[in-house]
């Protein structure tokens, strides 16, 4: 379920925005294979979305390398995910979907001993993910580039 400032649509209405994986993802909460997603080893600085939505969903700050295969984060900007029980796959888990669209992102673990400042690993799908670039690193370009705008 999705929190205030909601932006549910209809299983139709996704299809329609929406590709094939996307959607297994994001709405069957499907899994992408592991090291197979775009963002698995990708480190520039800026700002990762939910694919369906647009919401701002993790700094890049928070991400880190965690051998999982999946994009690993330490922690979600304040209130962009929910944390839901998973008793799936005969085991219980922590799933994690965004906030807005209810979008299935993946999985929080914790307790697993990375050095980071939560010691949890929230791994998550590139799939389920958009990446905007830092608002500083977009003006550098755009300057190099001769624009003085955006």
């Amino acid at each position: 379920m999705a929190a205030n400032g909601s932006k549910q649509k209809s299983d139709a209405e996704w299809r329609a925005v929406l590709n094939k994986e996307q959607f297994r993802i994001l709405r069957q909460k499907g899994t992408e294979m592991p090291n197979t997603g775009k963002y698995n080893h990708f480190s520039e600085p800026g700002v990762y979305t939910c694919a369906a939505c647009g919401t701002p969903l993790y700094k890049s700050t928070t991400k880190f390398d965690s051998g999982c295969g999946w994009p690993a984060f330490f922690d979600a900007i304040p209130g962009a995910v929910v944390r839901h029980e998973d008793r799936s796959m005969g085991m219980t888990r922590t799933e994690i979907t965004c906030a807005a669209c209810g979008g299935h992102l993946g999985h929080v673990f914790k307790g697993e001993g990375f050095a980071t400042p939560t010691d949890e690993r929230h791994c998550v799908n590139s799939v389920s993910l958009d990446f905007s670039k830092d608002e500083a690193e977009k003006a550098k370009a755009a300057k190099e580039n001769g624009k003085d705008e955006l």
